[in-house]
C-alpha cells in the first residue's frame, strides 16, 4: 500500500507539473526513480497514463480521469491525518501563485502570522501577473483578480478591494486636474491589461448613479508595476487598488483623482486547481487571508 500511495504522488506531481525532473525535485527523489514509478504503476494499470516528450509531459484521456481521483485520494489521506494530529500540527508544502504588486503588498505580509501559527508548514511562491496553467506549474492555490474564467477549479472569493483613479503631480501640472468624469476623455490613461477587460470604458458611481466614461491611452500595460511605473513617469491617469497604489499616495508621488466617484471594486479570489475541496492546510491559509484582509 506504502507503494500505490507513493504512485499517486509521484504521478500527481508529474501531471500538475508537467515534468518528471520539477516532481522529482519537489519529492526528493532522482529523475529515473519517478520515471520508474510511473511506469510500473501503467504496468499495473494496464494503461498510458502520460504521454512524454523531450520537452514535455501531458495526460492521456485516462491519466486525466486518473488524476481527478488521484487528486482526491491525495486529499482524503492528508485531511484524515490532520483530524488525528489536530488542525494546530499542519505540515508539509503550500505552492502559491500571485499576482505581483497584490502578492508583494497584501498577500506575503499576511503570511508572518500564519507561519508562525503552523510552523511545521512552508509556502512556496510564484509571482507573476499572466494567468499561467496553475496545473502545469503544480501550485495547491493562485490568487486571481477580476472576473473568473469558467473552469473545473474551485474558489473562494477572500477580498473585494476598492479601486481609485491616480496620476502624478507632473503629469496633472502639464495636463491639467479633471474634475468631472466627462473630463478624463481628454486625458491620456493608462491602460491595464486585467483592469480594464474591455480595454476603453470606465464606469464610475456617484450617489447610485453611474456615469460611463470612454478612455484614450497612449500605453498598455500587462502587469501591475508597469502600470505604476507609467503613473509615477508622468505617462498619465492609472486605474489602480488602494493596496497597490497606497504608498505613493501617502509620499505624494501619486495623487487621487475624482475622490467623490467610485469605481466598482475588484474581487480578489483563491482558485484551487484541485477541484472545490482543497486540502486542509491550504483551507487554513485561505481563512486566515480572508480574515487579514478583511481588516
Amino acid at each position: 500500500m506504502t507503494d500505490r500511495w507513493l504512485e499517486i504522488e509521484v504521478f500527481t506531481r508529474v501531471a500538475e507539473s508537467g515534468s518528471f525532473s520539477r516532481a522529482a525535485q519537489q519529492l526528493e527523489l532522482s529523475q529515473p526513480s519517478a520515471s520508474r514509478i510511473i511506469t510500473g504503476l501503467e504496468a499495473r494499470l494496464g494503461v498510458k497514463l502520460l504521454l512524454r516528450t523531450t520537452r514535455n509531459v501531458t495526460l492521456t484521456e485516462a491519466g486525466a480521469a486518473f488524476l481527478d481521483k488521484a487528486r482526491q485520494a491525495v486529499a482524503d489521506l492528508e485531511e484524515a491525518e490532520d483530524a488525528v494530529r489536530g488542525i494546530d500540527s499542519l505540515r508539509g508544502t503550500i505552492r502559491l501563485a500571485v499576482p505581483i504588486v497584490f502578492g508583494t503588498r497584501a498577500i506575503i505580509p499576511a503570511l508572518a502570522s500564519f507561519l508562525e501559527r503552523y510552523p511545521d508548514l512552508r509556502v512556496e511562491i510564484t509571482m507573476r501577473d499572466e494567468r499561467q496553467n496553475l496545473v502545469a506549474a503544480g501550485v495547491d492555490m493562485a490568487i486571481r483578480m477580476g472576473t473568473l474564467e469558467d473552469s473545473t477549479f474551485g474558489a473562494k472569493q477572500i477580498a473585494s478591494v476598492e479601486r481609485l483613479l491616480v496620476a502624478s503631480p507632473s503629469y496633472l501640472a502639464k495636463r491639467g486636474t479633471p474634475r468631472a468624469p466627462a473630463e478624463l476623455t481628454s486625458h491620456d490613461t493608462i491602460l491595464h491589461e486585467q483592469s480594464f477587460p474591455e480595454k476603453s470604458t470606465l464606469k464610475m458611481l456617484k450617489g447610485g448613479t453611474a456615469q460611463v466614461v470612454t478612455l484614450r491611452g497612449k500605453v498598455k500595460v500587462d502587469a501591475a508595476p508597469g502600470v505604476l511605473a507609467a503613473a509615477l513617469a508622468g505617462l498619465g491617469i492609472a486605474n489602480v487598488t488602494t493596496i497597490m497604489s497606497e504608498q505613493e499616495r501617502r509620499e505624494g508621488k501619486l495623487v487621487q483623482l475624482l475622490p467623490d466617484y467610485e469605481l466598482e471594486p475588484l474581487k480578489a479570489f483563491a482558485v484551487f486547481p484541485s477541484g472545490p475541496r482543497p486540502s486542509t492546510k491550504v483551507r487554513a491559509l485561505v481563512n486566515h487571508l480572508t480574515f487579514a484582509l478583511a481588516n
